[in-house]
């Protein structure tokens, strides 16, 4: 491909990569030769039909072994070497701090993405000192990283991690033509959707409190997402009480939101969660935590309903608002969700904000 430019993107899901930024990779692919470093092949034939090519790179997105880091480093050295990118674009922690020392050691401009910090500066001591040290090591040299929500920004400002600049998006944006507003589902059935991975730092023993609390015949508790912790007994054991349902991971969670009443997001910790922006577009009240990265996508009251993170009966007193509402203020809530996801998180803005950097840092190097 002569006389164009080489983009090398660092993540840790292609899944999460087509799901919530492809827009962004077909954007480069208009302009660039687009290479995508990722340790799994979820959406591996569809964006390659597209014209990226995937180099299964293996990233332990949880684990703290060091010797599993170094061999992460030691490939993405391996990888820019060959391929001699013009642009290194890097998504969560690894990448950020792996790909990012790399692209920096080897004058390679870089883009970064915070997409959330998760439970790593809630430690104190040795393990949060050296969490700051590995993520200035990382951004120092990205001309450009990109925050999710404010808080992270300023967790990074505290803690004196900075690249050479930063800009804050409204999280990935959400495909508001893939997440099309659909009417609200009539009968006086009532079903809440818990959209994630099941893990408790997504709230969902919180979410099973709630279930055992508040299910009926009429009121049911759906959870749609891969069991990441060894929850999968209990899991079990609830649906064939009757407590909840489990619907499994399903790469197209849109038929599953136009059949819920109210999407459920009782996470701890969130960069910007797309369920709730997905949720909303297509015109479903939300019910999530009140904190950065959730509380962004929605309205108390009006779209939505907040309530104190990790704080079972917070979530049950939610709920039974919800509850309270006759259908027509439900389905006002849903359009009210789509009408903001329309006028804050269309994706195509959060696109033209990352061709703008990549516009400013691949003509200039």
């Amino acid at each position: 491909m002569v006389g164009k430019k080489r983009v090398l993107i660092l993540a840790n899901s292609l899944g999460g990569l087509y799901d919530f930024r492809n827009e962004f990779v077909e954007a480069l692919l208009k302009e660039n030769e687009v290479y995508i470093s990722v340790p799994d092949e979820v959406r591996k034939k569809e964006i390659c039909a597209e014209g990226a090519h995937v180099i299964h790179t293996d990233v332990n997105r949880r684990g703290v072994n060091p010797l599993e880091d170094a061999r992460l480093y030691l490939s993405y050295r391996s990888l820019m070497k060959k391929l001699k990118p013009d642009l290194v674009v890097t998504y969560t922690i690894k990448p950020n701090i792996y790909g990012g020392f790399c692209a920096g050691r080897m004058h390679i401009p870089c883009l970064s993405t915070v997409t959330g910090l998760g439970t790593a500066f809630e430690k104190t001591g040795i393990f949060l000192r050296l969490i700051v040290c590995m993520y200035r090591a990382g951004i120092r040299k990205a001309d450009c990283v990109f925050f999710q929500n404010a808080e992270n920004r300023q967790i990074f400002d505290r803690y004196h991690i900075k690249g050479h600049r930063d800009r804050l998006v409204m999280g990935s944006g959400v495909n508001l033509t893939r997440h099309c507003f659909e009417p609200y589902p009539e009968g006086d059935e009532t079903h809440f959707l818990y959209v994630g991975r099941v893990m408790r730092d997504k709230g969902i023993l919180e979410y099973i409190a709630a279930a055992r609390a508040l299910h009926s015949d009429r009121v049911f508790f759906d959870i749609l997402g891969a069991c990441d912790e060894d929850y999968q007994d209990m899991l079990d054991s609830l649906e064939q009480e009757g407590v909840i349902r489990q619907l499994g991971f399903h790469t197209d969670v849109h038929p599953y939101l136009k059949t819920a009443s109210a999407i459920v997001i009782p996470s701890y910790h969130e960069g910007m969660c797309n369920s709730l922006m997905e949720a909303a577009a297509t015109g479903r009240p939300v019910i999530a935590s009140d904190i950065s990265g959730c509380r962004e996508t929605f309205e108390d009251g009006k779209t939505g309903f907040g309530f104190a993170p990790k704080d079972a009966n917070a979530l049950i007193a939610a709920l039974q608002r919800f509850l309270a509402l006759p259908y027509e203020e439900r389905s006002n809530m849903g359009r009210a969700a789509r009408e903001k996801m329309e006028r804050e998180f269309d994706r195509t803005h959060i696109t033209a904000a990352y061709m703008d950097e990549v516009h400013r840092n691949i003509n200039t190097h």
